[in-house]
């Protein structure tokens, strides 16, 4: 594979590797090789060059590699795949992770978060990581969220609350809690919680995907929304307030709703934004409806931040058989969520 090192000037999106035994290599080479055919915005790989050139033999794409700084990766798009290397340190194998790799996991997201505060990229994509390498090594958050707003935090100086937003073409879902048994949600749901985040979920709707007034649907917890106590009294007691406040504060949030019946065709034209109690409650019916192409976008950064909403699929890395078009739509949502702002 060629390598080789040239100039430029605009801003692309950073994309990190993830880990690299999964499939990341894999939807990148192969995002990249369709890059004309499906309009893709320019992106630099932060990742190690020999995990690609290796990944795209194995998958028989001819990708040439430029090693370049994010202000020459534009230029290079069309011919070659940019990267800026971060070494993984010893030859990876598709579909074999690897705790020794974490390191270089961890680096690339720290890596393209700080260029992107530092106005270098665009926005952040991040490739698919495997928690359970990343806590063997060490890693003491619970997934890439939380530890993207410590980095957030670090690097601006400003706390913030990350949301995480699961947007497809027909939905988009938001899980008040997220990675907790579901035993624990209705202890840990209160009306401070659902209400910080509709506001964080109001505002960036507003400022990253132009919607001046977003309507948010409020999902209850309990079956029928609780049948006014009858069936629970989290609705009534803590959901069905929080709405109100939502209301006195200026943002048009509306229920508890029926679970069961708030995600059929007619019943999501009322809303931009379901608003979930817990992890399946959302990313079910998000997935059902849009399991190629929806996006993990995640709210309240101060940067823009888009991920495929897959994991890393071990299972088939290096057999050219993973779907890209997750990868595909978080790439082009994170230009144009960033188009947007700088046109705004």
């Amino acid at each position: 594979m060629k390598v080789s090192f040239v100039t430029s000037q605009d801003l692309p999106v950073a994309l990190t590797q993830g880990d690299p035994a999964g499939i990341g290599p894999d939807i990148t080479l192969v995002a990249w090789a369709k890059r004309k055919e499906l309009g893709l915005p320019p992106f630099i790989l932060i990742g190690d060059p020999d995990v690609i050139a290796s990944r795209a033999n194995l998958l028989g794409i001819d990708a040439g590699v430029t090693v370049c700084e994010p202000e020459q990766a534009s230029s290079v798009f069309s011919d070659a795949l940019p990267i800026l290397p971060v070494p993984v340190g010893f030859e990876v194998q598709a579909g074999q992770p690897h705790v020794g790799a974490a390191l270089a996991t961890i680096k690339a997201i720290e890596t393209a978060v700080s260029l992107t505060v530092e106005n270098r990229t665009a926005a952040v994509v991040t490739n698919p990581i495997a928690k359970s390498v990343l806590y063997e090594a060490g890693f003491g958050f619970p997934g890439h969220t939380e530890f993207l707003a410590e980095l957030a935090n670090k690097l601006t100086g400003q706390a913030c609350k990350p949301v995480m937003m699961i947007a497809g073409p027909k939905l988009r879902v938001v899980p008040v809690t997220i990675h907790i048994p579901v035993k624990d949600v209705p202890s840990a749901l209160t009306e401070e919680l659902i209400i910080e985040t509709c506001r964080i979920v109001a505002a960036d709707l507003k400022d990253k995907f132009g919607i001046e007034v977003p309507r948010l649907a409020v999902a209850g917890l309990n079956p029928h929304a609780g049948e006014d106590g009858m069936l629970g009294t989290e609705d009534r007691d803590i959901i069905h307030p929080a709405t109100i406040q939502l209301r006195k504060d200026g943002i048009d949030a509306f229920g508890p709703l029926p679970a069961d019946t708030m995600f059929h065709e007619a019943a999501r034209r009322r809303y931009e934004v379901a608003v979930c109690m817990y992890h399946d409650q959302a990313l079910i019916p998000a997935k059902a409806l849009g399991f190629d192409d929806s996006v993990n976008v995640t709210l309240g950064l101060p940067f823009i931040r888009t991920s495929p909403d897959h994991g890393t699929a071990f299972g088939i890395a290096g057999q050219g058989i993973a779907n890209e078009s997750s990868l595909v739509a978080a790439l082009k949502m994170a230009a144009e969520i960033a188009a947007r702002r700088v046109t705004a």
